[in-house]
């Protein structure tokens, strides 16, 4: 608990990212209230460089040490006292802070999982933007957040939505306990959702990343168009609501508008409405539970119109289906599959693979890596690597045929 008078100090991993940027747009309103203790960042030093002047931070992070280096000259030139670390050393040291009150875990991908652990070690209030935490760990993270006390508060909008729409402090109870029938999971359905099958095989990165609603990294973005985005949010949503996967399910609702639903055994369905606008989640986690202005615009429901909702296409989306697939199987399953994403993606924005090979890699590096409980970190992050190897190797054995 935060000593009353007492400004939160505030951890932000990932700091250069999108959810990074709108947490610090967010707390720039609210200096009466937060202040800036640690920021990291994985290249991007110019950017990093230009917040450390700005929130004078104790603490910086880089991913390599030179780049580190630099910056602490840089930062001693123009007198300022922030102490740069580097590696996955420093991002935990970051997140383990004394000084820190709550973290907003941002970090992108896999390499999210172990400051975010950290942060969770040290009985922090975990703002969790980074859903791979919950997709390759699920169990341990959520063993470790009861263990030492962590208050875990979801970023995602999906996830953010579902809270905000059950009954206070119930996140830990189970669905049954508080009369909940099932979870309505909403998705926009990105940038394809209407593109002929025949036509993505040829579809660019480009294109890939141009979100109909939503402004997001390009990794994200993909994921979002390949709907592998929604299959790591069932996941996480199965972990973070304390339920099993059928009783979440996909709604495409194109407007996004409804941020998600959560449906109840009475018949009542509660949604979540907001602008597409990630401040919106950012501020209600900074102040929960209690609430304060965002900066983000607010929805003009008679402008809005219409809500439309439809199932998902699994042909068209296959992804969503794999991570269905992963959930069932349990074990390390999640693990293998964010694993084989995270570089089929990577091989589409180099231009190495086409959009469509994306599931195709997945799924063969499903069939290919044997599982295993998941009850180790060790053994997950074992399998993490071999997956990511196996799907290395059918990436290179693929011709490419991306746009050019």
């Amino acid at each position: 608990m935060v000593e009353t008078g007492k400004l939160i100090g505030v951890t932000v991993l990932g700091a250069t990212g999108s959810v990074g940027m709108n947490t610090l747009d967010v707390l720039a309103r609210h200096r009466d209230r937060y202040r800036v203790v640690a920021l990291t960042a994985n290249t991007n030093a110019e950017r990093l460089f230009t917040y450390c002047r700005e929130y004078r931070p104790e603490v910086a992070v880089l991913g390599e040490a030179g780049a580190a280096a630099r910056l602490q000259e840089r930062l001693r030139t123009a007198g300022i006292a922030t102490r740069v670390l580097n590696g996955p050393e420093g991002l935990e040291a970051a997140a383990r802070l004394p000084e820190a009150d709550y973290v907003m875990a941002a970090i992108v991908g896999a390499a999210g999982l172990l400051p975010t652990l950290a942060a969770v070690r040290a009985g922090k209030r975990v703002m969790l933007a980074n859903k791979e935490a919950l997709v390759m760990a699920g169990r341990i993270f959520m063993d470790e957040v009861v263990r030492h006390g962590a208050e875990l508060l979801p970023i995602d909008s999906e996830h953010n939505a579902i809270f905000q729409c059950m009954p206070p402090h119930s996140i830990d109870g189970g669905l049954d306990r508080i009369g909940v029938e099932r979870i309505l999971l909403t998705a926009s359905g990105g940038p394809f959702r209407t593109t002929p099958p025949a036509d993505l095989e040829k579809v660019s990165p480009e294109q890939a990343c141009a979100h109909p609603n939503w402004v997001m990294g390009r990794k994200i973005s993909v994921d979002s168009a390949t709907m592998m985005n929604k299959g790591l949010e069932v996941i996480e949503a199965c972990w973070l609501f304390r339920t099993t996967p059928d009783r979440v399910r996909v709604v495409l609702h194109p407007q996004s508008t409804i941020h998600s639903m959560v449906e109840y055994v009475d018949g009542s369905i509660l949604a979540h409405l907001a602008a597409p606008d990630m401040r919106v989640p950012i501020a209600h986690a900074l102040a929960w539970p209690g609430r304060m202005h965002s900066g983000a615009d607010s929805l003009d429901i008679v402008a809005t119109g219409r809500l439309d909702f439809e199932a998902p296409d699994l042909e068209r989306f296959p992804c969503l289906g794999l991570a269905y697939r992963a959930i069932e199987a349990g074990g390390t399953a999640a693990a293998i599959l964010n694993a084989a994403n995270e570089v089929a993606v990577q091989a589409f924005l180099e231009r190495r693979l086409a959009f469509t090979e994306i599931p195709r890699v997945i799924e063969s590096t499903l069939d290919s890596v044997a599982l295993h409980e998941s009850d180790a970190l060790e053994t997950v992050l074992a399998d993490d690597a071999q997956a990511r190897a196996v799907a290395a190797r059918m990436v290179s054995r693929r011709t490419p045929r991306a746009a050019p």
